[in-house]
């Protein structure tokens, strides 16, 4: 069954929310209602609610058939999967579900969980590469659901042994196993060991960062002032992070997390209302919320 199939985005009264814990940054709220604005749903919500992974299944068990779907986000894109009816094959092999949709069925609804994160990174790297496509060697900072998101758009984009560094091996068990799933063959290395972890990012064609908000920036302070990749941080509090601003001064390309947020919220409102989304009207909102 797919996704996007029969999407009832006509219906009346539809609600949809972005979940996390914590939530109150969030900029999907700002992206959606100006989707829904422009596609002429004036009767759709969306909000941010702040939910904890022991909230979350008492949250989901109560969705019926008033709601379009749900964006996941730290720390519920793995936790969500247990509680699904189904679960899309990229976000199967991912491992992670930034997207709930909630479909009409006799009965309850069903749940289907889906990844539209993958598509967000690429995109968003697509933007820093410009005409530079091939991606050589590629670093990703992190061990989370969203590392798992980052390395299947790297193998999209052609690079399939990234090298990853992580806070502890212990905990990257997941991405692990996602990645063999993916077929993938990643080096993971440990946070440790600056001068080789350093290196890697100043050499790298692509370095995708991870990490929660203002997590790499002891890495942004020892940086240096020499790189030459294409740096996309996936944090977009506070702006820009101070990653992001380490690696503009040392001459590279820098791409914001929100340009990766915009781009996986155009996939969810597709699936979550039917309709192609109005990208420039979500882009313009983006903007000016981030101006003001």
């Amino acid at each position: 069954m797919s996704a996007a199939a029969d999407r009832p985005g006509r219906a009346p009264g539809r609600r949809a929310a972005v979940l996390g814990h914590p939530i109150a940054h969030s900029l999907s709220p700002v992206l959606h209602r100006a989707a829904y604005a422009a596609l002429g749903l004036d009767d759709w919500q969306y909000e941010a609610v702040d939910v904890t992974e022991e909230q979350l299944a008492g949250f989901v068990g109560r969705l019926d058939g008033s709601w379009a779907g749900l964006s996941l986000t730290m720390p519920l894109k793995q936790t969500v999967i247990p509680l699904l009816d189904h679960v899309e094959p990229l976000a199967e092999v991912v491992g992670a579900v930034n997207t709930l949709l909630v479909q009409a069925a006799p009965g309850r609804p069903v749940l289907v969980g889906a990844n539209t994160d993958v598509h967000g990174v690429a995109a968003a790297l697509r933007e820093g590469l410009g005409e530079q496509r091939r991606i050589g060697s590629a670093v990703v900072l992190g061990a989370g659901a969203t590392s798992s998101s980052a390395l299947a758009a790297l193998a999209e984009l052609g690079c399939t042994t990234a090298q990853i560094y992580v806070r502890s091996l212990g905990r990257a068990g997941v991405t692990m196993r996602a990645a063999h799933r993916m077929g993938v063959e990643p080096r993971f290395l440990v946070m440790d060991t600056p001068p080789r972890m350093l290196d890697a990012l100043r050499t790298a064609d692509v370095v995708v960062s991870t990490l929660p908000p203002r997590a790499a920036d002891p890495w942004a302070e020892q940086l240096g002032d020499a790189v030459g990749g294409v740096l996309l941080d996936c944090a977009y509090d506070p702006r820009p992070t101070a990653l992001v601003a380490a690696w503009t001064a040392a001459g590279g390309r820098a791409v914001s997390g929100e340009r990766m947020l915009l781009h996986q919220a155009t996939e969810q409102v597709r699936l979550m209302t039917g309709r192609p989304a109005p990208r420039e009207a979500m882009e313009r909102a983006l903007e000016d919320a981030l101006a003001g």
